[in-house]
């Protein structure tokens, strides 16, 4: 004799795994579309600071002391008096969304930590103001140390006078303040005083994979 509960019990089984499989599948579908998404959305936003071009025309800023200072595309800018160290660089934003450049920090000798970004991002100093670089502009990045009792004063002034290398460290995020980014510049003795070359070392990604 035929048992209709049997199967009938049988065939609900069946029709709830598939039911089960199929929405696994499009779960599994949908958090793939969004991952995409996102991963896209980052792109559309993300900043990458390098070096401008040798050609890129000449601009200028004010620090607040009223020094200005211009430099030339691919030049940045060093200097000291007896109390003050001034940085500037001429740089382009290679990404797709604004830089805000919030943090930054300056080194001098033989690289230490090699692979990793210097120190820990709360040893780095704040900019004294707000600067954006729009997505395929140029713009400049600023940065001065005003104290001569700054543990790193004497050397880097020694440096710039000895016109030595020196290493730049700048931290930058998208428009959210996500997808931080820490792009080492490099600054080499050009033929003029207090003229330097900029360069792009490397870059890392304090939010998500680096781009290596």
């Amino acid at each position: 004799m035929i048992d209709w509960v049997t199967i009938s019990a049988l065939g609900t089984a069946v029709a709830t795994l598939a039911l089960a499989s199929a929405t696994f599948s499009s779960v599994r579908a949908a958090n793939r579309s969004a991952k995409v998404s996102e991963l896209a959305l980052q792109a559309a936003n993300r900043p990458v600071l390098t070096s401008s071009r040798i050609y890129d025309p000449e601009d200028k800023i004010r620090f607040f002391e009223g020094l200005w200072v211009k430099v030339k595309g691919s030049h940045g800018y060093a200097s000291v008096t007896k109390d003050t160290i001034y940085f500037v660089m001429s740089l382009r934003n290679a990404g797709h969304g604004l830089a805000v450049i919030d943090r930054w920090s300056v080194f001098v000798g033989d690289i230490t930590h090699d692979g990793e970004h210097l120190g820990e991002i709360d040893g780095y100093r704040r900019t004294t103001r707000d600067l954006y670089i729009e997505a395929g502009e140029n713009g400049l990045w600023q940065g001065a140390i005003r104290d001569p009792k700054d543990p790193d004063f004497a050397k880097i002034a020694e440096t710039i006078k000895k016109r030595g290398l020196i290493r730049l460290d700048v931290m930058y995020a998208d428009q959210e303040g996500g997808q931080r980014t820490v792009t080492r510049f490099a600054l080499s003795p050009a033929r003029k005083k207090n003229d330097w070359l900029v360069s792009t070392a490397r870059h890392w990604r304090l939010d998500g994979n680096n781009p290596r």
